[in-house]
């Protein structure tokens, strides 16, 4: 069973960037991300306020999307590649009757159909069709590699993109509304708000292309806010500003970061070992480990309470994914 944080714990400990233990030993920041700016520039931001080069994010967003980015600072950097496996949940908008080179708002429209007169169990039916364990095709403007070369960077040289197809997991896809619309270029279109919740690889944007392309209308996302990231939610995120506040408040504590330890508590399975088990985790012995509800790292706590290492279970024995004592 997964023990979920109190924020007020991350809120209290604080990166001041002026050096020290805290610096060190680092932690997880929560950043609302606002539009325009890529999942780099925010890192960037970041490096500037924190006063260090070792930071990193779990999960790119779009520029255009905004909303929870979790970031990891120092040490922390070592989970960010399990925090990203984690599970996400988004609200967004899917515009019916266009299609575009990037299936977002973004790219340039290559069809247009009228999408008025919809009927919404038509809507719902397709929106059923991308629900649950599916086979997806990436969008052609994205960072995946093929043959070693970004597939957004094939596309921009003119070249003719495949992207095979992948199982990826949508939990929920839900439909709010559906109303019509009439586009800039006069196209009569349907706009659809929705929630989705789903595992980490599942692009928003080629559930609009797919919902459109079912409906044979064609469709692309227009807006898109992730609201959650596994246990991290928006309501804990801040937006560059106020972070940048709290470092320029010169009576204040500095960045609030979330320490690395309550971080692992919050994100994964806990397993409380004994100090001996501590001992002999820390010297790289497979020690025999229980089994744990579902799957995913588990985050191994010494009796004192320190987070000790991130394991996964290989045979019955503890294997160490990564180290923080």
């Amino acid at each position: 069973m997964k023990r979920q944080s109190n924020n007020e714990g991350g809120e209290r400990a604080a990166l001041s960037g002026k050096g020290g233990g805290g610096r060190r030993a680092g932690g997880l920041v929560i950043v609302d991300k606002p539009s325009g700016f890529t999942s780099h520039d925010v890192v960037a931001k970041m490096r500037g306020m924190a006063r260090t080069r070792r930071v990193g994010h779990a999960g790119t967003l779009d520029p255009m999307a905004t909303g929870v980015l979790v970031l990891g600072l120092e040490r922390a950097t070592k989970l960010l590649g399990h925090l990203a496996l984690t599970e996400k949940e988004y609200v967004g908008t899917i515009r019916l009757g266009q299609s575009t080179i990037t299936d977002d708002a973004e790219g340039e429209i290559t069809a247009s159909k009228a999408a008025h007169g919809l009927a919404r169990e038509d809507i719902d039916a397709g929106v059923a069709r991308l629900s649950g364990a599916i086979m997806q095709v990436p969008s052609k403007v994205s960072a995946i590699k093929i043959d070693g070369k970004r597939s957004y960077s094939r596309v921009r040289d003119g070249e003719d993109v495949e992207i095979p197809a992948r199982p990826v997991t949508v939990s929920s896809f839900v439909v709010h509304s559906a109303h019509e619309a009439e586009a800039e270029d006069g196209t009569p279109v349907t706009d659809v708000l929705v929630s989705v919740v789903c595992s980490s690889g599942t692009y928003i944007r080629a559930l609009a292309r797919d919902l459109g392309a079912g409906l044979g209308v064609g469709g692309h996302l227009t807006a898109l806010r992730r609201t959650r990231v596994g246990p991290y939610k928006l309501d804990q995120a801040r937006t560059l500003e106020q972070l940048q506040a709290t470092v320029d408040d010169t009576e204040g504590g500095g960045l609030p970061v979330m320490p690395i330890a309550e971080a692992a508590d919050a994100a994964f399975t806990r397993w409380d070992v004994t100090e001996q088990q501590s001992r002999l985790l820390l010297n790289g012995v497979r020690i025999p480990m229980p089994r744990f509800e579902g799957d995913g790292p588990v985050a191994a706590f010494g009796p004192d309470g320190a987070f000790l290492a991130l394991v996964e279970n290989q045979g019955g024995k503890a294997k160490s994914l990564a180290v923080f004592a």
